[in-house]
């Protein structure tokens, strides 16, 4: 018998005073997120995927 999720609970925590300290590092900061963004999103869309083909 297959198991349904219906819910999906996500936390983050970002640790701002890292990062307004390095004032000269905001770009790599910002590299980080973006792939950490993206690492998400393609999260997501394999568990979409996986969703439409059951």
């Amino acid at each position: 018998m297959p198991i349904e999720i219906k819910e999906l609970y996500i936390k983050i925590n970002v640790d701002e005073g890292a990062s307004a300290s390095g004032g000269s590092n905001t770009g790599a900061a910002s590299e980080d997120s973006a792939a950490i963004i993206a690492a998400c999103v393609e999260e997501v869309m394999e568990k979409l995927k996986e969703q439409k083909e059951r």
